[in-house]
Parts: structure tokens; sequence; C-alpha cells
């Protein structure tokens, strides 16, 4: 079984390892229930979706008729006004068939003039602690993709006080001198004032080439070999502050899942000269450089 550890200060022991439902997107009902049967015979008790995500809230629905009270449920608006992020989260809950998350997190919030919008007056920030003094969310996240959203998560964390964050963090991507200081700027700062960290892209490999003809479930081309995956799991949950949210490519979630799995507490890292030879002969790159490949 996966292990637990709080999720930040909202008092919920959530499994190291979050299910990223976005791969439920594309799926049908029947292999949708048996993708969310693998994550529970594994312990995993933390959803992720967003509303962005294709059918997967719908996806999810069923599942949680049964289940809602043994895991904690959190969905993304990408909205940034309040009237529409309000409309977003009411659909959300219809058509997740509950009555609550347990949190609302605002999706990819890294542009200059989309901030401006969320933390003005009648924006996403006053709508969603709106909702939360209403019952219909429990708590507030922010989450991001590129090398900027650390720094603009730590901005975001002075305006409001959120209860999550999340960015990408893999071994590759924190070469990069800036974005790592941000990263550890940012990880101290969530430590000091109990928000959690919710880490992603752990097994990217690399974009897709455009001549790649292999079947893509995720935007990214992510990490096929086990020993490599296994590698990228105990970086980031060898960090003892951090979740993991899994891959949208579901034929991979077994890899991670029994990764974590037969992992003893504290994970054991794999040392650099590991991650460098992963690097090198899987022909792993950095999915974000901060400029042209910013955005996905």
């Amino acid at each position: 079984m996966i292990p637990t550890m709080p999720f930040g200060r909202t008092g919920h022991d959530s499994t190291r390892v979050l299910f990223g439902a976005a791969a439920l997107g594309a799926m049908s009902q029947q292999r949708s229930d048996a993708t969310l049967e693998l994550i529970a015979g594994h312990g995993v008790n933390h959803i992720d979706t967003a509303a962005s995500y294709g059918e997967s809230e719908l996806r999810l629905a069923p599942w949680l008729a049964d289940h809602r009270a043994g895991v904690f449920l959190a969905t993304k608006t990408g909205e940034r006004t309040g009237p529409a992020a309000r409309d977003e989260l009411e659909r959300s809950l219809t058509r997740l068939g509950v009555d609550h998350v347990d949190l609302i997190q605002l999706h990819n919030l890294v542009e200059e003039d989309e901030w401006q919008t969320a933390f003005a007056a009648g924006g996403v920030v006053e709508a969603m602690a709106a909702a939360r003094d209403e019952g219909l969310v429990r708590h507030i996240g922010i989450t991001g993709h590129g090398l900027r959203i650390a720094g603009m998560h730590q901005r975001s964390l002075e305006a409001f006080p959120f209860d999550s964050v999340l960015l990408p963090y893999s071994a590759v991507l924190l070469r990069d001198p800036g974005y790592r200081e941000d990263v550890e700027v940012l990880r101290t700062t969530c430590r000091a004032r109990g928000v959690a960290v919710q880490t992603i892209k752990a097994i990217a490999r690399r974009r897709w080439r455009e001549d790649d003809q292999s079947r893509r479930l995720s935007w990214y081309e992510p990490l096929r070999d086990p020993e490599a995956i296994d590698r990228a799991v105990r970086f980031v949950l060898a960090e003892p502050d951090l979740f993991l949210n899994t891959t949208s490519d579901a034929t991979l979630l077994p890899l991670v899942l029994d990764a974590a799995s037969r992992l003893d507490q504290p994970f054991d890292a794999p040392t650099d000269a590991e991650l460098e030879t992963d690097i090198e002969d899987q022909g792993i790159e950095a999915i974000f450089d901060g400029g042209a490949l910013e955005r996905i």
C-alpha cells in the first residue's frame, strides 16, 4: 500500500501518490471503473480531476456514488472571472454527482493578465472563497505549468492563503538553476504555512517528435522503461514534503503505483549519477524552457 501524509493543513492524510484523473478523459465507463479499482487496490485516496479533462468528471461519478467518503476529491476551474468560475464549479458538482469537493484549484494561473483578473474584485479568487463559505468547496488551491509557475505560486500565496500548489518537478527540469531556486523558495514557504505541494510531470520524457506516430495518451511523451520510471518516482517521493500526481497515460499507472508501493519509508533517492544516466540513455529533455516551450 502507498503511504500517506498530511495534505498540508487540510486535515486529510493523502497517499503520497495522487490519481491524476485526466487519464479518464477519453475512456469508456467500463475501463474507467477498472482503473479506479486499480488505484483503490493500492490504497490511493486522493483524486485530482478538472472541468477541462474531457469526460473525466462524468466517468468518476458512478464510482464516487459508492466511494465518495473514502477519497479526497479535487477538481479545477480554468475560468478567471467570478461568475464564470462559479458556473463551472456548479457544473462540476453536477457532473461528479456530489454536493461539494474537497479542493477547487485555479488551473494554470501563470499569465499576468489572467492573474490580475483572478485576484480583482469579482474574480475567481473572490468567488471560490464565497463557495467555500457556502460549503461547496472545502479548500482552495492553485496549479500551473512551465518554469515561471513556482515564482507565480509564491506571488499568489502572498495574495491569498491557498491550501495547495501544483507544479512540474523532475530531475531534468531542476537542472535549470532559476527554476530550482524558485521551487526551493516556494517549498520553504509552503512548509512554513502548511500548504500542500503537488508535483506533475515526474515521468515526462520529452515533447513528442513531429514524426513520431506512437499512440498519444498524454500531451508529452512519457518514460516507458520500468527502471527509469522507478527512479523518477523515487526522485519525487524521497522529498518528504512532496506529493506525486500520476500521468494521464493510464497504461503506465501500474508501473507508477508499483514503484511507490514497494518502497520503504523514507524513500531511497536515486543518485545523481543514476539520474544523469537516465537523462542520457532515455533521451529525457525539459518539456518547458521559460520561452517558446512555456505553454502546452
